[in-house]
């Protein structure tokens, strides 16, 4: 049982399967929060702990482990970046019990008691991002290549419902399973010339997969990739080469160029030198999920569920992403849009601003 000088938070984190490939920055960047945090005064003058889960099993596996740890009471709260499947399974366990800070970006809207949606979605993501790249290059048709579960889906219906009578369209869909190694009926479909972009929903592992196939299929020559999930760890694993054409959009990219983002990344690397996981969206996400408590608690003087009917509307507070306000258990933020350049990003421009 955590002490009243503790508290305790489930780290929900993925660290096997196609996802893993994130891993290594989540708990990197999770644990230099609670160093920062417990340097001063924890959350709300407790001592924060982090319990490990490994969010890269099955749903199911991951939800009941977390729910024993909420039915024991040995954590207190939940955080961390896996796949909305994950997000899904988890609330039907343990929603509305304790605090629940999911970091990724997802499809939109989930109004469980307690969920806080922390990361990018589509309306200031996506949807911009396709508007930008329209402008700039004339991509009117895109493809969705994902995965099939529920943000893909969910993100793919509201892109094609959102992209009507805007002179963009989404005229294909194609889901495969999570863990797809193999591409070539998908390649195949793009390569029929229907289309002038591809909106990417792929996980990691996959994302590496697809984009090495892409490249060697000659694709990248004709036509342009989008995504909101492709960051750094996913560069260095597809190789140079498979990165000619794409473009990413996020909150944070590593070298973005504002003060926050600057500071961020000086004491990350401070911490835990040159060869050091990559930082990334993915990563930075965790970090934000663990300074969020950490900012309930200032403002409700706990973080426990019954103490957030003190959290006052729009409370805006700071990150590595710049300013960021709650809207409701959403936030908004600045949103940017990155070309890949061999193995890093180049900002190309802002597409969405707190507002």
């Amino acid at each position: 049982m955590p002490g009243s000088e503790v508290v305790s938070i489930a780290f929900v984190v993925p660290q096997q399967g196609p996802t893993g490939i994130y891993g290594p920055s989540c708990l990197a960047c999770g644990e230099l929060a609670v160093e920062q945090l417990n340097a001063g005064r924890g959350i709300a003058g407790r001592r924060i702990e982090l319990v490990h889960v490994d969010a890269g099993r099955p749903p199911a596996v991951v939800a009941e482990e977390v729910g024993r740890l909420v039915d024991s009471g040995q954590v207190d709260a939940v955080a961390g970046w896996h796949i909305s499947a994950v997000r899904v399974a988890l609330t039907r366990r343990i929603g509305g019990r304790v605090v629940y800070a999911f970091a990724a970006m997802h499809e939109g809207d989930d109004d469980t008691p307690g969920v806080f949606m922390l990361g990018e979605r589509p309306v200031n993501q996506l949807l911009p991002a396709t508007h930008w790249i329209r402008e700039q290059h004339g991509v009117r048709r895109w493809a969705v290549v994902g995965n099939d579960y529920v943000y893909p889906r969910v993100t793919a219906s509201t892109t094609r419902k959102a992209l009507q009578g805007t002179g963009s369209s989404v005229v294909r869909a194609d889901f495969v399973a999570l863990g797809t190694t193999d591409f070539r009926p998908v390649l195949a479909s793009l390569e029929r010339g229907e289309v002038d972009g591809v909106i990417m929903l792929l996980m990691g592992q996959d994302a590496v997969h697809f984009n090495r196939q892409f490249a060697r299929a000659g694709l990248s020559d004709r036509l342009l990739r989008l995504s909101p999930a492709i960051e750094e760890n996913t560069l260095l694993g597809a190789g140079p080469g498979a990165n000619d054409g794409l473009y990413a959009a996020a909150a944070y990219f590593d070298g973005l160029g504002t003060i926050e983002s600057g500071e961020f990344a000086r004491e990350y690397h401070a911490r835990f030198g040159p060869w050091a996981p990559a930082l990334n969206a993915i990563g930075e996400s965790c970090y934000e999920a663990i300074r969020f408590l950490a900012r309930l608690g200032e403002l409700t003087g706990s973080i426990g569920i019954d103490a957030l009917g003190g959290l006052p509307p729009n409370a805006f507070y700071d990150s590595p992403r710049g300013l960021v306000r709650l809207d409701g258990n959403l936030v908004t933020q600045d949103v940017y849009l990155a070309q890949a350049h061999g193995l890093e990003f180049a900002i190309q421009d802002q597409i969405s601003r707190t507002a």
